[in-house]
């Protein structure tokens, strides 16, 4: 991950832009984008950590419907 600026919604958008990009653009493995989510949501527990449920619910819920909507389980 890049470095992150002060603003967290901005680095949260940018990240999970790039997380979505990765499941819709590449072939990387369900394990690396796994990886990189989980990344993510230790970024937004150390900086936010009363928004967890909120980031579970909007991003880890979309990333996961990407998945589902646009690869075939391996």
């Amino acid at each position: 991950m890049i470095d992150p600026p002060t603003d967290l919604a901005d680095y949260l958008k940018r990240e999970s832009h790039r997380i979505c990009a990765l499941i819709l653009n590449s072939d990387c493995e369900k394990i690396d984008i796994a990886i990189q989510i989980n990344k993510l949501r230790e970024y937004c527990l150390d900086h936010a950590p009363d928004k967890a449920d909120l980031f579970e619910a909007v991003y880890v819920g979309r990333f996961n419907r990407l998945w589902e909507q646009w690869r075939v389980e391996e």
